[in-house]
């Protein structure tokens, strides 16, 4: 949680730094009307012709009521009912994923939602590895979609990165199993983490409240990330105070169900009925459905898509970029101060010029040093020669007389008898 705060602050930085640096930009009165004013309405139609996608994955041990909320969620029977099924030596030991896609619409908008599914999940005697599967899913979906931004033609890129996960938590009213901190720790940092407590109407308001402050402890304790809507510079207070609100119910404890039932005043509720009364969905005071449901939908729908592409992806696109070798030249879209460069330059410059002196004090060290080492070599054999002949060199060419014999001189080469 702590890292994802400090990611959005830097986001935030960077957006102010950026909105520093247009401030000194002149600004300039129009003098009549332009009409670019009306290009949020172009965003608006181009958006709906276009029309939204939302994927999300529901994860708990069955019976939790995942399906029932799914479909209490958006209104609509996206899960068929459930039939029995006999438990049999051939049922799958593994956890499953399953995706389900439905084409909904409302006042025009369309939406495009899909449902992923995890059926088997923590139902095993063995669970240790119950998040292996459902993380591989997730990163495969990844390298999908970073498989076709490479492409050469992008026109048809599809998104079915997982946009928001909701992780159904057993109503025990103690605190975290060790399997749900195990699959939290490991897909925190790929996935938005939407912590709910399932059919929280088992519990009474206190254990509710004191299960609450279990699960946060065990998250906080184990640095888990789970979502946070983020703060925007320009959000007005009626905004601020909603975020804080949506947050302050996380875990949302929730209850679901797509029946209804006739209550006091004339009114038809979705709910469940008990013998002392009507457990009401859409009551903030039965339950946290509706904060839910606006977080999820209503208000938050797109900064969870939004995370997920500039935060959650480009972690996992650096982080399998980088172990490829492909490696990111920093210098590659980076703002230069001219003051600054020219400083770099200085030092760099200076630092070469000193590397050169270096090399050349020590050729000539070098160079000084052989020569030396040849003087001395010299100077050895000079004193190793053997002393000089006798100064008198006449009986070399000469008879013992001291006379030049007849061999000795025949400047023609003239032959003698």
């Amino acid at each position: 949680m702590a890292e994802q705060q400090q990611q959005q602050q830097q986001q935030q930085q960077q957006t102010n730094g950026a909105s520093h640096t247009l401030s000194s930009v002149v600004r300039k009165k129009l003098q009549g009307y332009v009409g670019f004013a009306n290009l949020p309405n172009q965003v608006h139609r181009k958006s709906v012709k276009k029309g939204f996608q939302f994927t999300a994955m529901v994860v708990g041990e069955s019976g939790l009521g995942k399906s029932t909320l799914v479909n209490t969620l958006f209104n609509t029977q996206l899960y068929p009912p459930k039939e029995d099924v006999e438990l049999t030596h051939e049922t799958s030991q593994t956890v499953e994923i399953k995706s389900i896609t439905s084409d909904i619409e409302e006042n025009g908008v369309k939406l495009r939602l899909t449902v992923v599914d995890t059926p088997g999940f923590g139902d095993f005697v063995n669970n240790e590895e119950s998040w292996k599967p459902i993380l591989d899913n997730i990163e495969s979906r990844y390298d999908t979609y970073l498989e076709q931004e490479n492409r050469v033609n992008r026109r048809r890129t599809m998104d079915n990165r997982i946009h928001a996960c909701i992780y159904f938590i057993t109503p025990t009213g103690h605190a975290l199993k060790q399997m749900d901190i195990e699959f939290m720790r490991r897909l925190h940092t790929r996935v938005n983490l939407i912590p709910v407590i399932a059919k929280a109407d088992t519990l009474t308001e206190e254990e509710v409240a004191a299960f609450k402050e279990r699960i946060l402890a065990d998250i906080n304790y184990h640095n888990i990330q789970i979502y946070q809507a983020p703060a925007y510079e320009y959000d007005d207070q009626e905004t601020i105070d909603e975020n804080r609100e949506i947050m302050s119910k996380i875990p949302f404890a929730v209850v679901g169900s797509d029946k209804e039932f006739d209550v006091e005043g004339g009114r038809r509720v979705r709910g469940r009925q008990y013998p002392w009364g009507v457990i009401e969905v859409d009551n903030e005071e039965h339950c946290d459905f509706v904060k839910l449901r606006q977080m999820l939908i209503r208000t938050h729908m797109e900064e969870l898509k939004e995370y997920t592409n500039d935060v959650l992806y480009e972690n996992y696109r650096t982080e399998k970029l980088s172990a490829m070798g492909i490696q990111q030249d920093p210098s590659v879209f980076k703002e230069v101060n001219p003051v600054q460069k020219m400083e770099e330059e200085r030092t760099a410059h200076e630092q070469k010029l000193a590397k050169m002196e270096a090399e050349m004090r020590a050729v000539f060290q070098a160079k000084v040093q052989e020569k030396e080492t040849k003087l001395k070599q010299s100077e050895e054999e000079l004193t190793l020669l053997p002393s000089p002949l006798p100064s008198d060199t006449t009986t070399c060419a000469s008879g013992p007389t001291g006379q030049l014999s007849s061999s000795s001189f025949n400047p023609r080469g003239i032959h003698l008898n």
